[in-house]
């Protein structure tokens, strides 16, 4: 009896799961039209732009949208992974092995690109394994049906016409072919996950075969991330990241996560290295205060070149993976600890709930989006000075349940 139940049940989840997928690749008839439209349209675009008619042919002709990025691009998660959780995972165990290995195998492509760019080997390993598992997942989307889906759906028109333009570059330069463009739904292509527009601005080709191949060549793939690195302001000299001690009594008033001071100015206020002594270079080398996970967390202080790995991917979370794992990777360093497990991040729905609070309290964050950017933990900052808080705008659940309260009680005045 049991056992029928259950096949019974694992029968109903299949067909639960068939009938989603069969759902998911609808397209009505009217959006099958409404893009037509789009695509004739934005091939004649390419053409008036000077690119090749049989190129911008090879690039629209057939094309049809795609249902599962649209899928991806409205369903966003729920759920705000931890910043400890992510950094587990960046620079756990395995991928620490797998990256050792990678750069023990591609030697020579490290060699060939620090014979070009000054930047850490083990740093550009690491950008590897968090991109690409160090080239083994890339992506199997085609790129331009994803980008031509996001540009016709409209939310994102402006970034995805932009992409479709650098992709008419690269096959106009024989920088790839029409096949050879694969990649993540969002449209990032190889081993490094470059998107168009930074592949045309950035991508080099160092094993001289006259492409820059960031898909089968692992020289051409390292070598463009430390090209945008080195861009980004790269210094060879100087740190990424270091785990800080607060004082007692830390002035979170005064501090804002892009306030930048030079090392001394920290240490003069009883900012301390987690481990050891500041270096005598390192006191003079301006540094933010990073504080991910609010007063209950670790603190970072963060230099230039942890800013510059933020200009390839604009998340403090990355960053900190990053850095992270190149340090595992380059020798036994162990992370960070002491975080607030039992203060997780708030899910998408509470954030635009404190957002919707904080609003109404008279805090405004400038956008109710479900996402705390910038201007939203200024406003909880802001909110917590005045109730007498620690102003770290870290907007965990403590900090959820303080707003929404202040809410209830304004609501019954």
């Amino acid at each position: 009896m049991m056992l029928n139940l259950l096949k019974t049940s694992i029968l109903a989840l299949f067909a639960v799961a068939a009938g989603a997928a069969a759902f998911a690749q609808e397209v009505s008839r009217e959006d099958a039209a409404s893009f037509e439209a789009w695509r004739t349209g934005f091939e004649f675009g390419l053409i008036e732009r000077g690119v090749d008619p049989s190129i911008a042919g090879a690039m629209m002709d057939g094309l049809t949208i795609d249902p599962r990025i649209l899928d991806r691009d409205s369903n966003q998660p729920e759920f705000v992974r931890p910043i400890w959780v992510y950094l587990n995972g960046a620079a756990s165990d395995v991928r620490v092995a797998n990256g050792r290995r990678a750069a023990a195998a591609h030697a020579g492509a490290l060699s060939a690109v620090g014979e070009r760019f000054d930047v850490d080997r083990d740093i550009l390993t690491a950008i590897w394994g968090l991109e690409s598992a160090y080239g083994e997942i890339m992506g199997d989307f085609d790129v331009i049906r994803s980008l031509a889906t996001l540009a016709w759906d409209g939310r994102r028109r402006s970034f995805a016409q932009s992409q479709l333009f650098a992709v008419a570059e690269m096959i106009e330069n024989g920088y790839a072919a029409r096949d050879d463009l694969r990649g993540s739904w969002a449209g990032a292509m190889g081993q490094t996950q470059f998107i168009p527009t930074t592949y045309m601005a950035r991508a080099v080709d160092i094993d001289g075969d006259g492409r820059r191949d960031i898909w089968a060549s692992e020289a051409d793939a390292l070598g463009s991330a430390a090209n945008l690195l080195t861009v980004a302001g790269w210094d060879a000299n100087a740190p990424v990241v270091a785990e800080v001690v607060l004082p007692d009594g830390f002035n979170y008033a005064a501090w804002t996560p892009r306030r930048r001071r030079a090392v001394s100015a920290w240490a003069l206020e009883g900012v301390q290295l987690a481990d050891g002594e500041w270096e005598a270079d390192d006191l003079y080398r301006p540094a933010r205060l990073l504080i991910p996970a609010g007063a209950s967390g670790p603190a970072f202080a963060a230099f230039s070149n942890f800013d510059a790995l933020m200009e390839y991917n604009n998340s403090t979370a990355y960053a900190l993976g990053v850095a992270y794992l190149a340090k595992r990777i380059g020798g036994d360093v162990d992370l960070p600890e002491g975080w607030p497990e039992g203060d997780v991040p708030l899910t998408r729905t509470q954030a635009r709930e404190l957002q919707t609070a904080l609003t109404e309290l008279g805090f405004d964050t400038q956008g109710i989006d479900g996402r705390i950017g910038p201007n939203s933990r200024a406003a909880l900052r802001a909110f917590q000075r005045e109730n007498g808080m620690t102003p770290d705008g870290y907007a965990g659940r403590r900090a959820y349940d303080a707003v929404l309260a202040a809410g209830a009680r304004e609501g019954e005045r």
